[in-house]
C-alpha cells in the first residue's frame, strides 16, 4: 500500500490510547524484518533510518531509503518512514525528497537556548516542506558509544516547565523525553520515572516519544504507553536478536560461507522480536 505518514499514525495511536512502534533499520534484512513483523502482528509501523545508519552506508541516504520505500509500498499494513537523530542540516534537507514524512532533529547535545534556536530553524524549514518534526529535551544518553548520564544527574531528565516553553518556542510536532531510558542498552533493565511522565503529559499538548526502549522491560513499556507515550523507538533489540541468531548458527555450522543461510536466520529472529514488541505496545488497555 502507499506510504503513510508518521503524524497520521501517531494521531490514530493517541486516539486509541496505544503507541506507534518505530524500529531503526541498518540493513535490507532489518527493513524486511520490520515489515514482516508488522504484518504478522497486523499493526502499522514506522521504519526509522538514523544519521548513524546513513554514516555506516558511506553517507548515502537514498539506497536504504529507496529499499525501505519499496518494502513499505508492498506491505499489507501501513508503514511510514522516519529520519532519526539528525544533527546535520544537509541530511535534514534530503528528507522530503527521499520519501520521509518525519524527522527527529537532535540538538539535545547543545545548551537549552542553542537547542531551541537550532530546533526552531529546523522546524521552520521542515514545516515548509510538509515534514513532521520531533525533537529531544533532556538527555537520554548512550548514543554513538557515549556514556549515559546518571539517571539523577542535573539535566538528565526532561523538566516539564522547560519542555512546555521549548515546545511553544520551537513549534515541534512531538517531543522525545528523558524519563530513565538509555540508548543502546542490550538488556531490559531500565526503570522509568512514571511520575515525571505524568507531569510531562499534563504539561504538553504534543505527542511524547520514548527513546532507548530496547532497555525497557515489557511492563514498563506498557505503563509508559498508558502514561502518554505515543511513539516508541526500538533499535538495539533488533540487533541483539539478529546477532545472537547469526552467532549461534555460525557456531553450529562453522563451514557455512553463503551469507543467505545465516542472514535468513538473523532476519527471522528480528521478525519474531518485532512482532512480539508490537504486541506489547499495541495491546488495547482495559476500559
Amino acid at each position: 500500500m502507499p506510504l503513510t505518514t508518521t503524524g497520521e499514525l501517531i494521531t490514530r495511536a493517541a486516539a486509541a490510547r496505544t503507541a506507534v512502534p518505530a524500529f531503526n533499520v541498518i540493513t535490507l534484512e532489518h527493513v524486511e524484518a520490520v515489515v514482516a513483523g508488522a504484518e504478522s502482528a497486523g499493526a502499522p509501523v514506522v521504519v526509522q533510518v538514523s544519521e548513524n545508519a546513513v554514516g555506516f552506508r558511506g553517507g548515502r541516504l537514498l539506497p536504504l531509503a529507496r529499499a525501505a520505500t519499496a518494502a513499505a509500498e508492498q506491505a499489507r499494513v501501513p508503514v511510514a518512514l522516519h529520519l532519526d537523530h539528525v544533527q546535520s542540516d544537509d541530511l535534514l534537507h534530503q528528507a522530503a525528497d527521499a520519501g520521509f514524512s518525519s524527522v527527529m532533529y537532535d540538538a539535545s547535545r547543545l545548551p537549552y537556548t542553542e537547542n531551541l534556536a537550532a530546533t526552531r530553524s529546523a522546524v521552520n524549514w521542515a514545516h515548509a516542506q510538509g515534514l513532521w518534526i520531533e525533537a529531544e529535551l533532556g538527555q537520554v544518553g548512550g548514543k554513538a558509544g557515549a556514556s549515559p548520564l546518571d539517571a539523577h544527574a542535573p539535566g538528565a531528565r526532561t523538566d516539564p516547565d522547560e519542555a512546555r516553553a521549548f515546545v511553544a518556542g520551537s513549534g515541534v510536532d512531538a517531543l522525545a523525553v528523558a524519563i530513565g531510558s538509555v540508548h543502546a542498552m542490550t538488556t531490559p533493565t531500565a526503570t522509568l520515572d512514571h511520575t515525571l511522565l505524568k507531569r510531562l503529559n499534563a504539561a504538553l499538548d504534543v505527542p511524547l516519544v520514548l527513546h532507548g526502549s530496547s532497555g525497557v522491560p515489557d511492563g514498563e513499556l506498557r505503563a509508559a504507553v498508558a502514561g502518554g507515550i505515543a511513539k516508541v523507538n526500538i533499535g538495539t533489540a533488533l540487533n541483539v536478536a539478529m546477532t545472537g541468531a547469526v552467532r549461534d548458527f555460525l557456531t553450529a555450522h562453522p563451514d557455512v560461507v553463503d551469507p543467505r543461510k545465516y542472514l535468513r536466520v538473523g532476519r527471522d529472529a528480528m521478525v519474531e522480536r518485532v512482532s512480539r514488541l508490537i504486541g506489547v505496545l499495541c495491546a488495547r488497555p482495559s476500559p
